[in-house]
């Protein structure tokens, strides 16, 4: 046991306190040194306010829906998340940046891989005139897309389902071409949707419930459909509050801008078009495909179409038709045909639906519905028509095939092929087939799951930056690298809906995960133009994609592509590393869009930076404002 010592320390316990002493007297000075030096510096920061004022007002105004400019302010960002008080870096030298002109007038509507006058060069045949077709580099536009005069912010959802501003879209051919049927109507200086189509007299919402008493629409089997030659989308409008989300295509061609009123509706939809090429989505993407009189020959062409149909559709998957030449006998003279070629169409169609397996479930007045099989167990003993080419997924300027895309292998005939998804919302978050099967390589079921939390911390974080997507005043949103949707599910709780981009030189190709998860998306190679009209996307998600293409075309091409298809006012969030965000900063200021870099969500120690940009208003009439 050691001895204890009573009364004064040692000599040496003295020094050793004295050294203590001075130690913390030493580290103290300088930490007091340090932070009268950062204050100092964080005094040259720009105020935030800057950011959050609305460009071309005063701070605090606000706007209206009748007013001219959109009714959202900007983006506020608080000086806590700065990312240049952590960072000394001088950011975008204005000598630097080009200075973009406004466009003519002329290309207020352009979208240029479905250009209509370019699209006449090409053959007529199966279409492929309105399929995509993309300028060449030389072609390309290095000018700001001009919003019309008057252009409005859009109708806050749930009302833009029914109401649009004719400033935005000033085309009224449709309401005079449909005015029986009630595609639209105009009222003022306002169109309105009715919910009306050529098969639903009765509206949307009547032809829905009529195809719920047909086939389970109720009970979350079925999310995600595919609406084949959609006019102005209201069947996918409609879906929307029975929680089923549609991907609603069309052509760009005499019906003008009906793609176009459905996304200014805050409905999803893009130009497209069954041609001769497989549509940009994978295999097995789709529970429920769609036709209303969609004009689609399915029958010709050995049964291409519907062979197409069945590659996108789910196993258990429906496929709906009303229209010619569903119910023909009591259409026939309306549809001025004889009853001898209705007849003969229909019987092609069952023909074809045979040859893929598929059952018919009912036909009742004007509706019919085929259901796909889980499996293909059966199908493969029937038919021996089974492609053997490869890639199931793979579909951007893919050529489709008159053959039944094979389904994942099963080993009885109750078994689904790839894996049973679950009911709708469980489905959002539950591990999607196939990532639990293992095909997504290098994706497992613990890294889906840290995703899901990773992109909760992320969008708890963006409502900080960008205030107006927790209250509802973005509704079209883009997520240009969706990955395994994280994005998506992270905002369900927000009135919004999640176009997901997969890129197509994605490694992994992720695209078939985010929509077994329950939501839609599209192939993109984003070194040429999407397939939408400009300004119909409210917020634009861009992480690491500057990054991704940065050595393979002309990041600028794809900037002034963000301007084109966002909104005056809309948001873009980049997330990157620095270097590239300086980058994207000088160029987006010549483009006049107000920007900020700010710190990643753990703080200013991460590589990552987050990059927020607002698109500036301003229409054909006014010139755009140099910050």
């Amino acid at each position: 046991m050691g001895k204890e010592y009573n009364g004064s320390p040692k000599p040496h316990q003295l020094n050793m306190r004295r050294k203590r002493i001075t130690y913390v007297l030493g580290v103290s000075g300088l930490c007091v040194i340090f932070y009268v030096l950062g204050a100092w510096q964080g005094r040259s920061v720009t105020p935030s306010g800057q950011f959050s004022s609305k460009v071309g007002c005063d701070d605090g105004s606000t706007g209206t829906g009748n007013s001219d400019s959109p009714s959202s302010a900007s983006p506020v960002i608080s000086d806590t998340l700065d990312f240049e008080s952590h960072h000394q870096l001088v950011i975008n030298p204005s000598e630097e940046s080009e200075i973009f002109p406004p466009c003519d007038m002329k290309f207020s509507e352009y979208t240029p891989c479905n250009d209509r006058q370019r699209g006449r060069q090409f053959d007529r045949d199966m279409l492929k005139y309105r399929e995509r077709h993309c300028p060449t580099k030389e072609e390309f536009l290095r000018c700001l897309i001009p919003a019309p005069p008057h252009y409005k912010s859009p109708f806050k959802w749930p009302q833009s389902r029914d109401y649009a501003w004719i400033a935005n879209i000033p085309h009224k051919e449709l309401s005079i071409e449909k005015a029986n049927q009630n595609w639209i109507q105009v009222e003022g200086d306002r169109f309105r949707f009715p919910g009306g189509g050529t098969m639903f007299p009765r509206g949307a919402d009547a032809y829905i419930d009529e195809i719920a008493a047909l086939i389970p629409l109720k009970d979350g089997s079925i999310r995600t459909a595919l609406d084949t030659g959609c006019g102005v989308a209201s069947w996918g409008a409609y879906l929307l509050k029975r929680d089923i989300i549609a991907m609603s295509f069309a052509p760009r061609d005499t019906h003008e801008a009906q793609v176009w009123f459905a996304l200014e509706r805050g409905v999803p939809a893009m130009i497209g078009v069954l041609g001769s090429q497989r549509l940009p989505y994978p295999a097995r993407a789709f529970d429920m495909a769609h036709c209303s009189r969609c004009l689609i020959p399915w029958s010709k062409f050995d049964g291409l179409y519907l062979m197409e149909v069945d590659r996108v559709l789910r196993p258990g998957g429906y496929w709906i038709l009303s229209g010619p030449p569903i119910n023909w006998k009591k259409y026939w003279r309306g549809w001025e045909r004889t009853k001898e070629d209705l007849k003969q169409e229909q019987d092609s169609i069952e023909e074809v639906a045979t040859r893929l397996c598929w059952k018919k479930v009912v036909e009742k007045g004007d509706l019919s519905i085929w259901q796909k099989p889980i499996n293909h167990i059966e199908c493969r003993e029937r038919n021996p028509n089974i492609c053997n080419s490869g890639n199931a997924d793979a579909a951007w300027y893919k050529d489709m095939e008159t053959c039944i895309t094979p389904l994942p292998e099963a080993h009885d005939a109750n078994e689904v092929a790839g894996g049973a998804v679950k009911k709708w919302p469980e489905r959002a978050f539950a591990v999607p087939p196939r990532i639990s099967s293992g095909s997504v390589k290098g994706i497992t079921a613990k890294a889906f799951e840290e995703d899901n939390k990773l992109w909760k911390d992320r969008v708890s974080y963006y409502k900080r930056l960008v205030s107006q997507l927790s209250q509802g005043l973005y509704r079209n949103v883009m997520d240009m690298n969706a990955h395994l949707g994280g994005f998506a599910a992270a905002v369900m709780k927000y009135p919004v809906w999640v176009m997901n981009v997969v890129p197509t030189s994605s490694d992994p190709d992720t695209l078939g995960v985010v929509l077994e998860r329950g939501f839609i998306g599209s192939y993109q190679d984003w070194c040429e133009a999407f397939s939408t009209y400009p300004r119909t996307y409210d917020l634009i998600h861009a992480g690491g994609i500057i990054g991704m293409y940065q050595d393979r075309c002309d990041i600028t091409n794809i900037l002034l592509e963000m301007d084109r298809i966002l909104r005056p006012e809309g948001t873009v969030i980049f997330r990157d590393v620095v270097e590239v965000l300086v980058k994207v900063k000088s160029i987006t200021d010549g483009m006049r869009w107000q920007s900020k870099i700010v710190d990643h969500e753990t703080g200013p120690f991460n590589t990552e930076k987050i990059l927020v940009a607002t698109k500036t208003y301003w229409t054909s009439d006014s010139r755009p404002k140099r910050l």
